[in-house]
């Protein structure tokens, strides 16, 4: 569970350490990723791991125990780093730079920028102080099962106009609705939005004690949820997104006859639909485990894929569980592992194709977004348009639910 800010209190030791006048986190990446390349060939990592004070030429191991938290980094000494800096500033220059995702994005930047004392401020600690309470409008935790979800609600069961169900994607949350939620509700509907398993606010289980992560798993536990929260059929339901969104779709086409109509959003609808990057790098091994321990990747994902960049505010909230624990970014590893993108894609384009669906739907399309094409909503509504109508809406990105 500590894995998830290892990262940012060794890179505040790290650059005070070494006095350098501008954070360059890239160095410190390179430090990590080229280490089996800097030792000698003699070198045992069980060894090292076992006998840590047994330097090893420049760069050894330190593994300490205290209680029941265990810390293990990389040591690199300061007068090293500085003879080799102005080399180094040569090959960053030209070099893959796994830490690109901070020096493109604003937001995201000014959320883990090293200052000259870190004690004093921009700390892991002091980050969650500040945003530990935030992003949580409207919301409530629900036991289902064995499990606890973070559910959103708008409105009330005696509301006229019926009950809505707004499913988020990978690797965001509910919080995305809040707006549309609070709007919604003022019209007369019930709304529920919850975070997935795994991720958000809600339950992030550990894969091999009841639940792995796989599509079938989530339809199951959210029809559990379904019932803990007494939500009769039929209802609204309303999808946007990657993964467990497309896993929100493929539930419907199981449960047609618990829906009475359907909204989707920017969502993957087509076997043509792309794949972002970020989950083919989860599928890398290894650097599958370092991508997802990247506590800005949620935010990060959101703005690439749209036309704006979060205020600082909601960036906080999107950032927050990846920085209170590692929970969060291995539960996306593990989904992204076990998802089948082309067989749920060929699922969701044949399954609400004419002749095969026919509940009214509509297609709300942010023609900004930067992952799927508008030819992906387009395709898809010509492969049925009796039930499917299509809505592009300009201005709005890959989440139109929090650009516009």
């Amino acid at each position: 569970d500590y894995s998830g800010t290892c990262i940012y209190s060794f890179s505040n030791r790290w650059f005070s350490t070494s006095k350098l006048q501008q954070p360059q986190p890239e160095k410190m990446a390179w430090a990590f990723l080229s280490l089996p390349l800097n030792l000698p060939p003699s070198y045992s990592p069980l060894s090292s791991i076992l006998n840590p004070f047994k330097p090893k030429s420049q760069i050894g191991w330190l593994a300490s125990c205290s209680g029941s938290r265990r810390r293990a980094g990389v040591i690199a000494s300061a007068a090293d780093q500085e003879k080799t800096e102005d080399k180094d500033e040569d090959k960053d220059s030209s070099a893959f730079n796994p830490f690109g995702f901070v020096t493109d994005n604003p937001s995201s930047r000014s959320a883990i920028q090293i200052i000259e004392s870190p004690a004093e401020s921009g700390n892991v600690g002091q980050m969650l102080y500040r945003i530990e309470d935030k992003g949580k409008e409207y919301g409530k935790y629900v036991r289902s099962g064995e499990h606890v979800w973070f559910v959103r609600e708008t409105g009330s069961a005696e509301s006229q106009r019926g009950t809505v169900i707004f499913l988020h994607g990978a690797p965001t949350q509910s919080y995305s609705y809040r707006n549309v939620m609070s709007q919604m509700s003022e019209l007369g509907f019930h709304c529920f939005a919850p975070d997935w398993l795994g991720f958000g606010f809600s339950d992030k289980p550990q894969p091999g004690y009841g639940f792995d992560y796989k599509e079938e798993e989530f339809h199951e536990e959210f029809d559990k949820l379904l019932d803990v929260l007494g939500v009769k059929s039929p209802f609204y339901l309303v999808v946007q997104g990657f993964l467990v969104g497309s896993y929100g779709l493929t539930w419907a086409l199981k449960n047609r006859s618990r829906i009475s109509k359907l909204a989707i959003l920017n969502s993957p609808l087509t076997v043509s639909s792309p794949v972002p990057g970020l989950f083919k790098q989860l599928r890398i091994p290894l650097f599958g485990e370092f991508t997802c321990q990247n506590a800005v990747m949620a935010e990060r994902f959101i703005e690439a894929g749209s036309a704006y960049v979060l205020k600082l505010e909601k960036a906080d909230v999107y950032r927050l569980p990846y920085l209170s624990s590692s929970g969060p970014g291995f539960a996306i590893l593990e989904a992204t592992r076990k998802a089948n993108f082309n067989n749920v894609s060929t699922q969701i384009a044949s399954g609400f194709a004419s002749g095969s669906w026919d509940i009214p739907t509509l297609v709300a399309w942010g023609i900004a977004d930067k992952y799927l094409p508008q030819s992906v909503a387009e395709e898809f509504q010509e492969g049925n348009p009796t039930a499917v109508k299509l809505k592009l809406i300009e201005g709005a990105g890959h989440m139109p639910q929090e650009d516009w």
